[in-house]
């Protein structure tokens, strides 16, 4: 178990899905956990008996993230870890997005995480002295992304971001990695992958027989955010259980049955 006891945590989406497991992770830890979103979640993320705290903003707006790294600094005097974890997007052919949703998706889902990432930076510089600035991006932004294009090229835009901050601030010794996350199985997991037959289809299919669960993805950020990791910086790690087949290989195999 790592130790973030006396450590202050911005986890963005913290309430539910891969986020909330993040919270958890890093209460469980010892860590001040600070969530945002625009609704409060029905309950808080909790772990040995501690509550994160919710904060409300809009990730996608400039003035609502700086109210969010202020307040974290006026309660907990520091900050320590930005988890830049919100994000997503509906499915939507390239021919049909309109101009509107393609920017929302890229606004939400790479310029959002910059410019928090940007605040954090101050933050971190003025309070810490040091920071950990971790953005999880996704397996679509390294292959095709058919249906979700733009949410595919924006986190293949948070990967190389990633890179490029580690080398501008590491001087000031605020780390900035990215977690390229695979298929995850979340609360809302089947009705992205067509219920629970789709789920297990899809399971049998990957090399390790079974989707991510938030824990995993949680547990990398846990070893980021800490000292063990204290020399990487501008690494993209890869958590997704082997990745995912090459489909043709399937299709090969059924032929020759």
């Amino acid at each position: 178990m790592q130790d973030f006891n006396g450590k202050s945590i911005i986890v963005t989406g913290g309430g539910k899905g891969v986020g909330r497991g993040i919270s958890e992770a890093f209460l469980a830890a010892g860590a001040e956990v600070f969530i945002c979103g625009r609704r409060e979640p029905q309950s808080l993320p909790q772990a040995n008996g501690r509550s994160a705290n919710f904060v409300a903003a809009d990730v996608r707006d400039a003035a609502s993230t700086q109210a969010l790294v202020d307040r974290v600094i006026e309660t907990s005097g520091r900050l320590d870890v930005l988890v830049n974890n919100a994000g997503g997007s509906p499915p939507v052919s390239a021919a049909d997005a309109s101009h509107r949703l393609t920017e929302s998706i890229i606004r939400l889902n790479l310029i959002a995480p910059i410019q928090l990432a940007q605040q954090a930076y101050h933050a971190m510089r003025a309070t810490a002295g040091k920071g950990s600035i971790i953005n999880i991006a996704s397996i679509s932004g390294e292959r095709p992304s058919p249906g979700t294009a733009a949410y595919g090229a924006a986190k293949a835009g948070l990967i190389n971001v990633s890179r490029s901050l580690a080398q501008e601030w590491g001087v000031e010794q605020i780390r900035v990695n990215a977690i390229i996350a695979g298929l995850i199985k979340t609360e809302a997991a089947g009705e992205h992958y067509g219920g629970s037959v789709g789920i297990a289809r899809i399971e049998a299919s990957l090399p390790m027989g079974r989707m991510a669960v938030p824990r995993d993805i949680a547990d990398a950020c846990l070893f980021l955010a800490s000292e063990s990791a204290a020399y990487i910086s501008g690494a993209a790690l890869e958590v997704y259980g082997a990745g995912e087949p090459p489909s043709f290989l399937k299709i090969a195999e059924e032929a020759l049955a």
